[in-house]
């Protein structure tokens, strides 16, 4: 596998240290070259330079972040935190998230899925989720090594799918007949439609691959934000993670909102209490975790793209508060792990 940092100092990437005041955020495209599957996204990094900042990332809905592109990277070396985002979603999801972290002193990287992303929706690539997490492996294998790179501190976190992928990396084993009674006996549950359209695991090699250790013992802690997928997942398998794990469930009921009682708090409650910490902060919702949305976005989107309004209820002042406190908790979470 060839690997492709571009940024001003390519083969000096970033790396970790305490945190520190004074740190901006550095921005580079991360491209991992792979004939049988090339993954592209970006890496966000602390960077003592401020000209030349840019507002990336944003459009007339998304506010977008503010980095420096291509910057120095800061001397030190940095703890690593690799993103993974939802259901047809992108490396740019939580860009507000990395950001925030690389100011504090991380480099943070995130790819976008093929299959599962905005722009690559093969059906061969969707159906395959084992790739999901073998993909932050692959992020992980490219920038471990990095003299920049701390790799004694890597951390994970996921959104939705991303949660998904984070519990499988965590050591979560996919469990086929579970999901399949499951489904028999909640017909129309959304997981469950989103496998059955997508043919995950229909075939007894893909239940196979699916259903394998899927886990990295590199990565020293996760975050699974509003994760989606926990009834495909044996409770032993759950019950048996080790590594410290921070999920938020989010209460408020939304369309595309995901039923708790299955998700967040089911594979909550199934992994032992010494390495979980379980978050449900009230009125925090499955999108929140997107970026924040614009003045116009809501009347952007009534007009072009109704049904998808919802991504944008509250996604202001709330959302930035909302997100604010959520950093600082990852944040203190991943640093309690040292």
């Amino acid at each position: 596998m060839t690997r492709i940092f571009t940024m001003t100092a390519a083969a000096t990437l970033i790396g970790s240290a305490a945190l520190a005041e004074g740190y901006h955020t550095g921005l580079a495209e991360l491209r991992i070259a792979d004939a049988a599957r090339p993954l592209d996204g970006f890496i966000w990094y602390p960077t003592m330079a401020e000209d030349g900042a840019e507002r990336f990332h944003g459009n007339a809905v998304w506010e977008g972040i503010m980095a420096v592109p291509d910057a120095e990277p800061a001397e030190g070396r940095f703890p690593l935190v690799v993103l993974s985002h939802g259901m047809f979603g992108n490396a740019m999801n939580q860009s507000w998230l990395a950001s925030a972290l690389a100011e504090r002193g991380y480099i943070v990287a995130a790819i976008s899925h093929p299959g599962t992303s905005t722009w690559l929706r093969d059906a061969d690539d969707r159906r395959a989720l084992w790739e999901r997490p073998r993909d932050v492996s692959r992020v992980i294998d490219a920038m471990e090594n990095d003299p920049r790179v701390d790799a004694s501190r890597i951390y994970m976190a996921g959104h939705s799918l991303g949660g998904f992928t984070a519990a499988l990396l965590a050591g979560a084993r996919y469990d086929a007949a579970a999901m399949d009674g499951f489904c028999a006996d909640n017909a129309g549950e959304l997981v469950c439609g989103i496998f059955q359209g997508w043919d995950v695991a229909q075939t007894p090699e893909d239940r196979a691959m699916l259903s394998a250790d899927l886990s990295d013992p590199r990565i020293d802690a996760f975050a699974l934000f509003d994760m989606g997928g926990a009834q495909a997942l044996s409770e032993a398998s759950m019950g048996a993670i080790a590594t410290p794990t921070l999920i938020y469930g989010a209460p408020v009921e939304e369309l595309n909102g995901l039923d708790l009682d299955v998700q967040s708090r089911a594979i909550a409650g199934a992994m032992d209490p010494s390495v979980v910490t379980y978050l449900e902060p009230e009125g925090l919702a499955h999108f929140d975790f997107l970026g924040t949305c614009t003045e116009r976005a809501i009347a952007i989107l009534t007009e072009e793209e109704p049904e998808d309004v919802f991504v944008c209820i509250e996604g202001r002042e709330q959302r930035r508060a909302e997100q604010a406190v959520i950093t600082d908790e990852v944040e203190a979470f991943f640093a309690s792990t040292r």
